[in-house]
């Protein structure tokens, strides 16, 4: 266990964003499953829309030093793939 005033802080502080972390990981894996959903499903405005989202979420998590950048992409670009099969 710590002493000083300044480890008891880091443990606090550490403790609030593996939280925010933990919850924003989770909405964009929400937000992923939607678009996966709506391809299984077959419905083109619905994967396009829920793309967009689950894109923006995608990026934010870059931002946010959730993902590295290139895992962000690459998520992107699978689901993209994904939606765009759907018109095919």
């Amino acid at each position: 266990m710590a002493h000083h005033k300044s480890a008891l802080k880091r443990i606090r502080q550490t403790d609030v964003r593996t939280e925010r972390n933990r919850a924003r990981r989770s909405r964009i894996r929400t937000y992923v499953k939607k678009v996966e959903l709506a391809v299984t499903e077959g419905d083109q405005t619905k994967a396009n829309e829920a793309l967009r989202v689950a894109q923006s979420e995608l990026s934010r998590g870059v931002v946010k030093g959730l993902y590295k950048k290139n895992t962000a992409s690459r998520k992107i670009s699978r689901l993209n793939a994904k939606v765009k099969a759907l018109s095919a």
